[in-house]
């Protein structure tokens, strides 16, 4: 397996044993083989690690690589999700109003398509044929 993780860029490991110590896949000498700037995410640093570089809790760079032992990967999540969130909505948001203003430019496919309704008519096409579905 050293001779293929030595190529990848990216190499994100998960092996564990309830109760023991995480099997050890990538050792040092491998770690020294990729290139630099390469980037091993070890998802069982808590137990160990999955690589002989990997430290509990922390980011640590080693031959060039950059090795992240995240002891908690499931409770990180919702904090990024909830900020792509926001960042799409403040995207929308300055795309639906220049300058201040609400502009409304139903020729433009962002517009028509994040407008459910408009002056009393059904404007997105999915909400229209959904309608319809539940109609008959």
């Amino acid at each position: 397996m050293s001779s293929y993780i030595a190529k990848a860029d990216v190499v994100i490991t998960t092996a564990q044993v309830p109760g023991k110590t995480a099997p050890l896949l990538i050792t040092e000498d491998t770690v020294a083989q990729m290139k630099p700037g390469s980037v091993i995410v070890d998802l069982a640093a808590e137990s160990g690690g999955n690589c002989a570089c990997s430290v509990a809790g922390k980011n640590v760079t080693s031959h060039g690589v950059t090795i992240i032992g995240l002891t908690n990967l499931p409770g990180t999540v919702p904090v990024n999700t909830s900020q792509m969130y926001a960042k799409n909505l403040l995207n929308l948001v300055k795309h639906l109003a220049k300058d201040g203003e609400l502009q409304l430019d139903f020729a433009d496919d962002i517009t028509n398509s994040a407008c459910v309704t408009h002056g009393g008519e059904i404007r997105n096409e999915r909400i229209k044929e959904a309608l319809l579905v539940v109609s008959h």
